[in-house]
């Protein structure tokens, strides 16, 4: 898959704020951006402007700037609550956010199907409201989109995708952070051709991995089986043969090629070789997700404008 980054910031298109101030402590001055995200929700990034995913992003850079470069402490979170719902599990999901959301001050509290149950011993609609009374946000990696959607509707709060059938837009954030054979989803095709003739360029669907490698500056695969599809693990595998990223894709790729894997990795999916390779990023790509996720939660709950001088997207 190649991903141009340009027209999704140009193209990708939706809710309120007050000043933060933490006692004690300097977190910069309230936002003079037009950019307002406080208390959206961030279901799928479909919804959101360029501008304000390029706002997203220097967010990002800002806090891993100051934070991990720097070694400042930034409580923007203090006294915020997270609500973290997981019906799948998760390693850098969990991690990104819970160490993340505490970085900054805040206190994430974790919930797997064992603590609570969408839509099955409470409704959704309750769920939401009881959540919106006890905590600031929720971040929800559930199966169905629809799942979200409801929740998003019914609470009061900001409600974060961390992952569902058809959107993971956390993961893409942290792809773009990283980078300063079956079907995808009619919906999303339809739109990605529509920004795509929108903006004067190309999107090819192919089942042939080198036509699709061909001139890409970057290359990402993804895990074939995804949790909840282990039944199907021998008919993928069987689907999926000859899709393997090899140095023989990257010699029909641009000369500056990088490659990208959201993790876990399976061997059959890319070899050693590649996945290996100083022009792999896949470990500052995962390490981004942190990052990202923290810039998430600081622009939907409050109104602190980065530091660090924007970067050229």
């Amino acid at each position: 898959m190649l991903t141009n980054l340009r027209t999704l910031l140009k193209n990708a298109t939706l809710r309120k704020g007050h000043n933060f101030v933490v006692r004690n402590f300097w977190c910069g001055q309230p936002s003079q951006n037009k950019v307002q995200l406080k208390g959206r929700d961030l279901l799928t990034l479909k919804n959101f402007t360029g501008e304000e995913i390029k706002y997203m992003l220097w967010l990002s850079a800002d806090l891993k700037f100051r934070i991990k470069q720097k070694g400042e402490y930034l409580p923007l979170l203090q006294g915020k609550s997270l609500g973290m719902i997981f019906e799948k599990r998760s390693t850098r999901t969990r991690l990104s956010t819970e160490t993340g959301f505490a970085l900054l001050g805040g206190h994430p509290c974790f919930l797997t199907t064992q603590d609570i149950h969408l839509g099955v011993n409470e409704s959704l609609t309750d769920t939401a409201r009881v959540l919106s009374s006890m905590t600031d946000a929720v971040l929800a990696r559930v199966y169905k989109q629809s799942d979200l959607d409801t929740l998003a509707k019914e609470a009061s709060i900001p409600i974060v995708n961390g992952l569902s059938d058809l959107y993971h837009p956390i993961q893409i954030l942290a792809d773009y952070l990283t980078l300063q054979g079956y079907e995808p989803d009619p919906s999303v095709t339809r739109l990605a051709e529509q920004y795509a003739k929108e903006n004067g360029t190309k999107l090819t669907l192919t089942n042939d991995p080198l036509v699709a490698a061909h001139g890409g500056n970057v290359l990402i695969t993804d895990t074939w089986i995804s949790m909840g599809q282990e039944e199907e693990k021998k008919k993928r595998l069987q689907d999926f043969q000859g899709y393997q990223i090899t140095m023989k894709t990257t010699k029909v790729a641009a000369s500056d090629w990088t490659f990208l894997h959201c993790l876990p990795r399976k061997p059959e999916e890319v070899d050693d070789e590649v996945f290996y390779s100083p022009r792999s990023l896949v470990f500052p790509e995962a390490e981004n997700r942190k990052w990202t996720i923290m810039a998430v939660m600081v622009s939907l709950l409050t109104d602190y404008s980065p530091q660090l001088q924007k970067p050229k997207f």
